[in-house]
């Protein structure tokens, strides 16, 4: 675990053992909380699973969302959050349980968990993913990396670059530096750099977004669904900031009008993908709101308050991170409040 992460824990022990969590609950002004989740899967991840922040099991879901209602919250739809966003009646404080990028194990793991606790929840489609032309590229990384005891790829200089990758801190390290950089790439340059690098390392990007993702015919099944509500993730999983404006909003209008090419339903609820500052900002939650959306999704930390009926296109998320499963943990975490001083939200 980094130092990010180990001092995010030792922040969620403290506020635990405080037992101030109910108390900043009862007293905040928070109307509630939105969930982020990616990934549902069985079992610990492996040693080497920079991406496992991104994954909960079923069993701690399901207790997720038993301890929410014990704790007296509300488990919504993305609609009704909205609506009680809006609102001047008093109303309980809500829980929002939000999934990013229709990954397979949503069906096989998820659903049969959600349906069995009738938990409402919206999943976020990027539509080329789910076409099985996308790019899961920070899963990709990740794979090559784990199969080799050495990697090869050209930095910013058009030089190669050698990186020992046999221990685990050698890969951990490998990987962090690459996540970077791809993070600070244009977006064609990145999606060109990765292309070159996993097809490198034998791994087809088109056949790898395909074994991750939904297709059609399973995403069909949350269509159908009474307790989910489909919002769309653009198309492509750009980070949106990096797009000229004209792309920025191609990439919201189109994932929508494919959705609705598909099912004959139109979306009104988007998620940015990754969602940070630097990803997403005024620009983008204007484009949203010109595009006449009714919520809008960042993954910046923070409670949803009454004054988020004039911030609907970016509004805040807390994420379920696999890296923080302890049951005792989920007190903190329902305290959006506290996350909101924090990140200033």
């Amino acid at each position: 675990m980094n130092l990010k992460y180990a001092a995010y824990k030792g922040f969620f022990e403290l506020m635990w053992a405080s037992q101030v969590t109910h108390l900043i609950r009862t007293l905040s002004r928070a109307r509630g909380v939105i969930f982020t989740l990616h990934r549902v899967l069985p079992g610990a991840p492996a040693d080497f699973s920079p991406n496992a922040i991104l994954q909960v099991t079923p069993q701690y879901l399901e207790y997720v969302i038993v301890r929410v209602r014990e704790l007296g919250l509300d488990i919504v739809s993305m609609d009704e959050a909205v609506e009680r966003i809006k609102t001047t009646e008093p109303a309980n404080k809500f829980v929002v349980f939000s999934f990013d990028d229709a990954y397979k194990d949503n069906l096989e793991h998820a659903l049969p968990v959600l349906r069995r606790r009738e938990c409402p929840f919206i999943l976020y489609v990027p539509t080329a993913f789910v076409d099985g032309v996308g790019g899961v590229w920070w899963q990709a990384l990740e794979d090559v990396i784990a199969g080799q005891e050495a990697i090869a790829y050209m930095d910013d200089h058009e030089e190669i670059v050698y990186a020992d990758t046999k221990s685990l801190s050698q890969k951990y390290a490998t990987y962090s530096k690459l996540y970077w950089r791809m993070r600070n790439l244009p977006e064609g340059q990145r999606v060109k750099f990765v292309s070159e690098f996993t097809s490198g390392y034998g791994l087809n990007m088109d056949n790898h977004c395909r074994e991750l993702i939904m297709t059609w015919k399973q995403l069909k099944t949350f269509v159908d669904e009474p307790l989910c509500t489909i919002g769309v993730h653009t198309v492509h999983h750009y980070e949106l900031a990096k797009l000229e404006e004209k792309r920025a909003r191609e990439e919201i209008e189109l994932s929508i009008q494919v959705i609705k090419s598909q099912f004959g339903i139109e979306p009104t609820h988007l998620s940015y993908p990754i969602g940070r500052l630097k990803s997403a900002g005024p620009r983008e939650y204007e484009l949203a709101r010109q595009l006449g959306l009714a919520s809008a999704v960042t993954t910046r930390p923070g409670a949803i308050y009454y004054r988020h009926k004039d911030q609907i296109t970016s509004l805040p998320r807390i994420s379920l991170n696999g890296s923080f499963q302890e049951h005792r943990y989920v007190e903190v975490l329902t305290t959006g409040a506290i996350f909101s001083m924090f990140s200033g939200i």
